[in-house]
């Protein structure tokens, strides 16, 4: 059952320019690797969804977040202190995988920007996941925890900073995977579209194609 919990803010990180991540206290939080959950400070009734950037086993839950220019909630979070509160609501979703997946050719996973958090979680929490992981930004100085992942190939579209200079997309077009994998899709919607059509084309089935959109 989902329920509402007030957690206290350990610390924030600066992650790339304009994302940072908040890492909260766990306070007996459970959730699945892909979950997400709805944040909101005390007393505000504006509310923002967030996938869980944390694994499973870390003693702490943690989100990745973009600071948004005009965007109302986010420059609030980032003022926010170690000792400060906020509140959760979740967990939600079933962008979530298995162990059966294990014996499976390895998973595609497709992000652009922070759509990430989700697959950080998965390769965190399941250390023995086989995967390939392609994640989208425009600059190479957009990227997350680059180092901690294996399998993972950067593809920047404003500059050649990247191990591929374009966007997800296009890469995806030039390296075609075989009809048996299974394939996650996370990032912002045009993204998820058209990579669903890429993979249909390629000869995927649908009930392979699994996604999540970001804003």
């Amino acid at each position: 059952m989902q329920t509402r919990q007030s957690h206290i803010i350990l610390g924030r990180r600066d992650i790339s320019p304009s994302v940072f991540s908040l890492r909260l206290e766990r306070n007996g939080f459970t959730f699945e690797p892909g979950q997400y959950v709805f944040v909101n400070l005390p007393g505000d009734e504006n509310v923002r969804q967030y996938s869980i950037y944390s694994a499973i086993q870390d003693p702490y839950i943690e989100f990745l977040i973009k600071e948004i220019s005009d965007g109302f909630i986010s420059k609030k979070l980032k003022k926010l202190n170690p000792g400060d509160k906020l509140e959760i609501e979740g967990p939600y979703g079933f962008f979530t995988i298995n162990d059966s997946f294990y014996t499976t050719p390895p998973l595609l996973l497709v992000s652009t920007g922070t759509g990430i958090a989700p697959f950080h979680s998965f390769i965190r929490s399941k250390p023995l996941l086989k995967y390939r992981l392609i994640h989208g930004v425009r600059y190479g100085n957009e990227t997350y925890y680059k180092n901690g992942y294996n399998h993972y190939v950067l593809c920047t579209s404003r500059d050649n900073t990247g191990d591929y200079n374009g966007r997800v997309t296009r890469y995806q077009e030039n390296n075609p995977v075989s009809s048996d994998f299974l394939c996650y899709l996370s990032g912002n919607f045009a993204m998820v579209e058209d990579m669903t059509d890429i993979l249909l084309k390629q000869g995927l089935p649908d009930n392979h194609i699994f996604s999540e959109v970001h804003n």
